[in-house]
């Protein structure tokens, strides 16, 4: 291990380097804390093609072990979120773009995030379909007598009188981000794709102050 990462250190800070300037929100102590940790989670990657990033498996445990997510829909659009080029895995620099908005975000950046992950088709609009999907699957955790299709069709009428703005019975872009400014808990209508504060404190401490500390030899 030692002379691995000894190999790895320079490779590491140039990497950091790199990164810290092309995404925002991070330093590059910062980016290259994310790069050992992103190193760390590959190490134990079953798959021998480790070379491609984190698979889906390994990025939605983390989703789930680490920010507490539990909807397996939203989870797969997180990583879908996350992998850009989608080549399904996450690689080292979309890992460190997709964490600069997850983690410290702007509600500009958040806006489209979330949008980009409730556009289940990607054609650039929220369909009634859509909200119907992912509010069935966020909200029935129960077994009801009444019909809980009815409950949730009323849902996405409610929604769509307050957020469809130009009317055409669906949200495109600009009625989302409307809709949240005016009323920003609206960010996460469609189900929880964003971790929580405490969360983003716990993956901060993990990822940006314990491995300075426990690698000893550091210098």
């Amino acid at each position: 291990m030692s002379e691995m990462s000894a190999m790895n250190r320079k490779l590491i800070q140039k990497l950091a380097e790199t990164l810290s300037k092309q995404v925002k929100h991070f330093n590059k102590t910062e980016a290259e804390c994310l790069i050992r940790l992103f190193n760390g989670l590959l190490g134990d990657q079953s798959d021998r093609r480790v070379g491609n990033g984190l698979d889906r498996g390994k990025f939605r445990n983390i989703l789930h072990n680490t920010f507490g997510m539990t909807d397996d829909m939203i989870m797969d659009r997180v990583f879908r979120a996350f992998d850009k080029d989608n080549d399904s895995y996450v690689s080292v620099k979309e890992w460190i773009e997709g964490l600069s908005v997850f983690l410290r975000g702007t509600l500009d950046e958040k806006i489209k995030y979330c949008f980009d992950v409730y556009d289940l088709n990607g054609d650039g609009h929220i369909s009634r379909e859509e909200m119907f999907h992912m509010l069935k699957n966020s909200l029935i955790k129960q077994p009801t007598e009444e019909d809980p299709d009815e409950g949730i069709k009323d849902l996405v009428e409610i929604t769509l009188k307050k957020m469809d703005y130009d009317h055409d019975s669906r949200l495109s872009y600009a009625d989302f981000e409307k809709a949240v400014k005016d009323e920003n808990l609206l960010l996460e209508a469609f189900g929880t794709c964003l971790p929580d504060a405490k969360s983003i404190l716990a993956f901060e401490q993990l990822a940006f102050q314990a491995p300075l500390e426990s690698s000893g030899h550091h210098y």
